[in-house]
Protein backbone atom coordinates (compact mmCIF):
# COMPACT_ATOMS: atom_id res chain seq x y z
CA UNK A 1 0.00 0.00 0.00
CA UNK A 2 2.66 2.49 0.86
CA UNK A 3 4.55 1.75 -2.47
CA UNK A 4 1.10 2.32 -4.45
CA UNK A 5 1.12 6.11 -2.28
CA UNK A 6 4.16 7.07 -3.52
CA UNK A 7 3.32 6.14 -6.98
CA UNK A 8 0.19 8.07 -6.99
CA UNK A 9 1.80 11.01 -5.46
CA UNK A 10 4.66 10.95 -7.92
CA UNK A 11 1.99 10.71 -10.71
CA UNK A 12 0.49 13.87 -9.48
CA UNK A 13 4.22 15.71 -9.57
CA UNK A 14 4.84 14.80 -13.07
CA UNK A 15 1.29 15.57 -14.00
CA UNK A 16 1.53 19.65 -13.02
CA UNK A 17 5.13 20.07 -14.52
CA UNK A 18 4.01 18.94 -17.77
CA UNK A 19 1.14 21.08 -17.09
CA UNK A 20 3.55 24.34 -16.43
CA UNK A 21 5.97 23.62 -19.37
CA UNK A 22 3.20 23.65 -21.51
CA UNK A 23 1.31 26.62 -19.83
CA UNK A 24 4.20 29.17 -20.12
CA UNK A 25 7.31 29.93 -18.29
CA UNK A 26 9.03 29.92 -21.63
CA UNK A 27 11.21 33.04 -23.66
CA UNK A 28 9.20 35.74 -25.32
CA UNK A 29 8.15 34.97 -28.68
CA UNK A 30 6.09 38.02 -29.56
CA UNK A 31 2.79 37.22 -30.46
CA UNK A 32 3.45 33.41 -30.69
CA UNK A 33 4.15 33.06 -34.04
CA UNK A 34 6.21 29.89 -35.22
CA UNK A 35 8.94 31.64 -36.86
CA UNK A 36 9.82 33.77 -33.23
CA UNK A 37 9.48 30.40 -31.01
CA UNK A 38 12.35 29.64 -28.75
CA UNK A 39 13.40 33.18 -27.95
CA UNK A 40 14.07 33.79 -30.89
CA UNK A 41 12.60 35.81 -34.39
CA UNK A 42 13.44 35.17 -38.00
CA UNK A 43 13.88 38.16 -40.17
CA UNK A 44 13.91 38.32 -44.12
CA UNK A 45 16.91 40.27 -45.55
CA UNK A 46 18.23 40.23 -48.60
CA UNK A 47 21.87 38.51 -48.67
CA UNK A 48 23.51 40.21 -51.88
CA UNK A 49 22.29 44.37 -51.75
CA UNK A 50 25.59 46.01 -50.39
CA UNK A 51 24.62 49.09 -48.41
CA UNK A 52 20.83 47.80 -48.14
CA UNK A 53 21.05 43.70 -46.85
CA UNK A 54 24.16 41.77 -47.17
CA UNK A 55 26.27 38.72 -45.94
CA UNK A 56 29.55 40.07 -45.15
CA UNK A 57 32.48 36.57 -45.69
CA UNK A 58 32.47 36.60 -41.68
CA UNK A 59 28.61 35.61 -41.53
CA UNK A 60 27.42 38.91 -40.42
CA UNK A 61 25.36 41.30 -41.90
CA UNK A 62 25.00 44.63 -42.58
CA UNK A 63 22.99 47.07 -44.55
CA UNK A 64 20.41 49.85 -43.81
CA UNK A 65 17.45 47.18 -44.21
CA UNK A 66 19.34 44.90 -41.66
CA UNK A 67 19.66 48.26 -39.33
CA UNK A 68 16.00 49.02 -39.46
CA UNK A 69 15.32 45.18 -38.87
CA UNK A 70 17.31 45.03 -35.50
CA UNK A 71 15.84 48.29 -34.36
CA UNK A 72 12.42 47.02 -34.73
CA UNK A 73 13.56 43.33 -33.51
CA UNK A 74 14.74 45.27 -30.58
CA UNK A 75 11.50 47.42 -29.63
CA UNK A 76 9.57 44.03 -29.85
CA UNK A 77 11.48 42.72 -26.87
CA UNK A 78 14.61 40.71 -29.27
CA UNK A 79 18.26 41.16 -28.54
CA UNK A 80 20.79 41.64 -31.44
CA UNK A 81 21.16 37.53 -30.62
CA UNK A 82 18.37 36.61 -30.75
CA UNK A 83 17.66 37.93 -34.60
CA UNK A 84 18.01 34.95 -36.90
CA UNK A 85 18.39 36.22 -40.57
CA UNK A 86 16.76 34.48 -43.24
CA UNK A 87 17.49 35.10 -47.40
CA UNK A 88 14.41 36.33 -48.55
CA UNK A 89 14.54 36.14 -52.19
CA UNK A 90 12.15 38.84 -54.27
CA UNK A 91 10.32 35.79 -55.59
CA UNK A 92 9.47 34.46 -52.25
CA UNK A 93 8.71 37.17 -50.26
CA UNK A 94 4.81 36.49 -50.13
CA UNK A 95 5.15 32.93 -49.82
CA UNK A 96 7.74 33.19 -46.97
CA UNK A 97 5.73 35.36 -44.89
CA UNK A 98 1.96 33.25 -45.34
CA UNK A 99 4.00 30.06 -44.36
CA UNK A 100 5.86 31.93 -41.42
CA UNK A 101 9.11 31.28 -42.13
CA UNK A 102 9.33 34.65 -41.14
CA UNK A 103 8.01 37.24 -38.69
CA UNK A 104 8.55 40.31 -40.84
CA UNK A 105 10.33 41.29 -44.42
CA UNK A 106 12.44 44.59 -44.36
CA UNK A 107 14.41 43.82 -48.00
CA UNK A 108 13.93 46.57 -50.50
CA UNK A 109 10.13 45.46 -50.49
CA UNK A 110 8.24 48.42 -52.35
CA UNK A 111 4.90 48.75 -51.17
CA UNK A 112 2.18 48.20 -54.47
CA UNK A 113 -1.46 47.47 -54.50
CA UNK A 114 -0.88 44.27 -55.87
CA UNK A 115 1.01 42.89 -53.40
CA UNK A 116 -1.03 44.21 -50.63
CA UNK A 117 -3.59 41.94 -52.02
CA UNK A 118 -0.85 39.50 -50.34
CA UNK A 119 0.94 40.75 -47.43
CA UNK A 120 0.62 43.97 -45.09
CA UNK A 121 2.86 46.32 -45.01
CA UNK A 122 4.04 48.81 -42.37
CA UNK A 123 5.76 51.78 -42.92
CA UNK A 124 6.72 52.83 -45.73
CA UNK A 125 10.43 53.33 -43.76
CA UNK A 126 12.72 54.79 -46.97
CA UNK A 127 11.21 56.68 -50.24
CA UNK A 128 13.64 55.14 -53.22
CA UNK A 129 13.61 56.59 -56.97
CA UNK A 130 14.39 54.98 -59.77
CA UNK A 131 17.61 56.48 -60.82
CA UNK A 132 21.23 55.79 -63.28
CA UNK A 133 24.73 54.93 -62.20
CA UNK A 134 27.67 56.32 -64.13
CA UNK A 135 31.19 56.85 -64.13
CA UNK A 136 32.21 60.68 -61.82
CA UNK A 137 33.25 62.33 -65.20
CA UNK A 138 30.16 60.79 -66.71
CA UNK A 139 28.34 63.67 -69.41
CA UNK A 140 25.18 61.50 -68.30
CA UNK A 141 22.35 63.76 -66.46
CA UNK A 142 19.53 63.22 -68.00
CA UNK A 143 17.63 59.60 -68.99
CA UNK A 144 17.65 60.91 -73.25
CA UNK A 145 21.27 61.21 -72.91
CA UNK A 146 21.21 57.50 -72.71
CA UNK A 147 20.18 57.00 -76.81
CA UNK A 148 23.40 55.13 -78.56
CA UNK A 149 24.93 54.52 -74.62
CA UNK A 150 25.02 51.16 -73.09
CA UNK A 151 22.34 50.88 -70.24
CA UNK A 152 22.74 47.63 -67.63
CA UNK A 153 20.34 46.35 -65.28
CA UNK A 154 19.85 42.90 -64.17
CA UNK A 155 17.72 40.04 -66.56
CA UNK A 156 14.40 40.17 -66.11
CA UNK A 157 14.46 44.19 -64.73
CA UNK A 158 11.77 46.40 -65.48
CA UNK A 159 14.01 49.60 -64.75
CA UNK A 160 16.00 49.12 -67.27
CA UNK A 161 12.68 48.11 -70.08
CA UNK A 162 10.99 51.55 -68.69
CA UNK A 163 13.89 53.85 -70.15
CA UNK A 164 14.26 52.23 -73.29
CA UNK A 165 10.69 51.91 -74.25
CA UNK A 166 9.72 55.17 -72.94
CA UNK A 167 12.23 57.50 -72.58
CA UNK A 168 15.70 56.36 -74.65
CA UNK A 169 14.46 53.73 -77.07
CA UNK A 170 17.89 54.60 -78.76
CA UNK A 171 19.89 53.37 -75.50
CA UNK A 172 21.72 49.59 -76.27
CA UNK A 173 20.18 47.50 -73.11
CA UNK A 174 22.63 44.89 -71.80
CA UNK A 175 21.24 42.71 -69.29
CA UNK A 176 23.45 40.55 -66.68
CA UNK A 177 22.45 38.17 -64.01
CA UNK A 178 23.18 40.15 -60.64
CA UNK A 179 24.04 44.18 -60.25
CA UNK A 180 27.30 43.70 -59.13
CA UNK A 181 28.36 42.14 -62.63
CA UNK A 182 26.57 45.60 -63.77
CA UNK A 183 28.40 47.58 -61.60
CA UNK A 184 31.66 45.51 -62.90
CA UNK A 185 31.03 46.68 -66.09
CA UNK A 186 30.73 50.00 -65.65
CA UNK A 187 33.71 50.28 -63.99
CA UNK A 188 35.68 48.76 -66.68
CA UNK A 189 33.66 50.76 -69.08
CA UNK A 190 31.75 48.24 -71.11
CA UNK A 191 28.74 49.94 -69.87
CA UNK A 192 27.90 53.71 -69.49
CA UNK A 193 24.95 53.57 -66.86
CA UNK A 194 23.74 51.35 -64.38
CA UNK A 195 19.81 51.64 -63.11
CA UNK A 196 17.60 50.22 -61.02
CA UNK A 197 16.70 51.96 -57.50
CA UNK A 198 18.85 54.75 -56.06
CA UNK A 199 19.12 53.26 -53.07
CA UNK A 200 20.71 50.10 -54.49
CA UNK A 201 22.52 52.27 -56.48
CA UNK A 202 24.10 54.31 -53.53
CA UNK A 203 25.00 51.21 -51.59
CA UNK A 204 26.86 49.44 -54.14
CA UNK A 205 28.96 52.61 -55.23
CA UNK A 206 29.72 52.97 -51.19
CA UNK A 207 31.46 49.89 -51.09
CA UNK A 208 35.71 50.85 -50.60
CA UNK A 209 36.44 48.70 -54.12
CA UNK A 210 34.45 51.44 -55.68
CA UNK A 211 34.30 54.55 -53.22
CA UNK A 212 34.85 57.82 -55.48
CA UNK A 213 34.55 56.26 -58.82
CA UNK A 214 30.91 56.92 -59.56
CA UNK A 215 27.63 59.17 -58.99
CA UNK A 216 24.08 59.02 -59.15
CA UNK A 217 22.48 61.13 -61.43
CA UNK A 218 19.62 62.29 -58.95
CA UNK A 219 17.04 61.29 -61.71
CA UNK A 220 13.41 60.55 -59.73
CA UNK A 221 12.26 58.24 -63.00
CA UNK A 222 9.89 56.25 -60.24
CA UNK A 223 8.37 56.34 -56.33
CA UNK A 224 9.51 53.34 -54.57
CA UNK A 225 8.15 52.92 -51.36
CA UNK A 226 9.82 50.50 -49.11
CA UNK A 227 8.16 48.97 -46.42
CA UNK A 228 8.13 46.12 -43.62
CA UNK A 229 5.99 43.08 -44.82
CA UNK A 230 4.13 41.31 -42.79
CA UNK A 231 1.73 38.35 -42.88
CA UNK A 232 -1.88 39.77 -44.10
CA UNK A 233 -4.22 40.07 -40.87
CA UNK A 234 -1.24 39.97 -38.41
CA UNK A 235 -2.45 43.44 -36.92
CA UNK A 236 -0.78 43.47 -33.46
CA UNK A 237 2.55 43.21 -35.27
CA UNK A 238 2.12 45.63 -37.86
CA UNK A 239 1.17 48.05 -35.33
CA UNK A 240 4.07 47.76 -33.48
CA UNK A 241 6.25 47.62 -36.21
CA UNK A 242 4.76 51.26 -37.81
CA UNK A 243 5.23 52.17 -33.58
CA UNK A 244 9.13 51.16 -33.69
CA UNK A 245 9.55 52.64 -37.21
CA UNK A 246 8.12 56.15 -35.67
CA UNK A 247 10.73 55.25 -32.69
CA UNK A 248 13.64 55.27 -35.01
CA UNK A 249 12.76 58.43 -36.52
CA UNK A 250 12.07 60.56 -33.89
CA UNK A 251 15.31 59.04 -31.83
CA UNK A 252 17.38 60.01 -34.57
CA UNK A 253 18.46 55.92 -35.61
CA UNK A 254 17.06 56.33 -38.98
CA UNK A 255 19.16 59.43 -40.25
CA UNK A 256 22.37 57.71 -38.60
CA UNK A 257 21.83 54.54 -40.09
CA UNK A 258 21.43 55.96 -43.75
CA UNK A 259 24.62 58.06 -43.77
CA UNK A 260 26.50 55.16 -42.19
CA UNK A 261 25.26 53.01 -45.24
CA UNK A 262 24.85 55.34 -47.85
CA UNK A 263 26.75 58.62 -47.14
CA UNK A 264 29.98 57.35 -49.32
CA UNK A 265 27.69 57.56 -52.32
CA UNK A 266 26.93 61.00 -51.64
CA UNK A 267 22.96 59.91 -51.53
CA UNK A 268 20.49 62.67 -51.56
CA UNK A 269 17.83 60.63 -49.35
CA UNK A 270 14.36 62.07 -49.33
CA UNK A 271 13.02 62.76 -45.74
CA UNK A 272 11.91 60.09 -43.83
CA UNK A 273 8.27 59.51 -44.95
CA UNK A 274 5.24 59.20 -42.44
CA UNK A 275 3.78 56.09 -41.57
CA UNK A 276 0.89 55.25 -44.41
CA UNK A 277 2.54 57.82 -46.74
CA UNK A 278 2.37 56.45 -49.36
CA UNK A 279 4.22 58.34 -52.83
CA UNK A 280 2.76 57.52 -56.06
Amino acid sequence: MKLRKVTAASAVVLALAVSATACGGGKKDDGGSSSSGGGKIKIGIKYDQPGLGLKEPDGSFSGFDVDVATYVAGKLGYKPNQIQFVETKSADRENALARGDVKFIAATYSINDERKQKVDFAGPYLLAHQDLLVKKDSDISKATDLNGKNLCSVTGSTSAQNIHDTIAPKANLKELSGYSECIAALQSGAVDAVTTDDSILAGFAAQDKYKGQFKLAGLKLSNENYGVGVKKGDTATLDKINKALESMVSDGSWQKAVDKNFGPAEYKNEPAPKIGQIVK
